[in-house]
């Protein structure tokens, strides 16, 4: 099963493109932003990534949540382990 996962944006990579760097556990990938608004998207936003789409922006307290949420239920290392295949 596939789902969103948190991580947070550490760098605009190519804005004209919608590409931002994203760390989730210490890795970090090139994810598409381009499904949200670029004038409220920033460096040290956290964000749903699916198959390498950001999805919606969370707040730090949601995307906690979220990663807690996810290593309970053992979902966590699946979805981690797909964010850190190399692209």
């Amino acid at each position: 099963m596939c789902l969103a996962i948190p991580g947070k944006i550490v760098d605009i990579v190519d804005a004209e493109n919608s590409i931002a760097k994203v760390e989730v556990g210490g890795v970090r990938r090139n994810v598409n932003i381009g499904m949200l608004d670029p004038s409220t998207t920033h460096v040290g936003d956290y964000v749903l990534i699916h198959v390498g789409f950001a999805m919606s922006k969370v707040d730090e307290f949601e995307a906690e949540e979220t990663l807690r949420m996810l290593k309970e239920l053992g979902q966590y290392q699946d979805e981690f382990d797909q964010f850190a295949r190399p692209q």
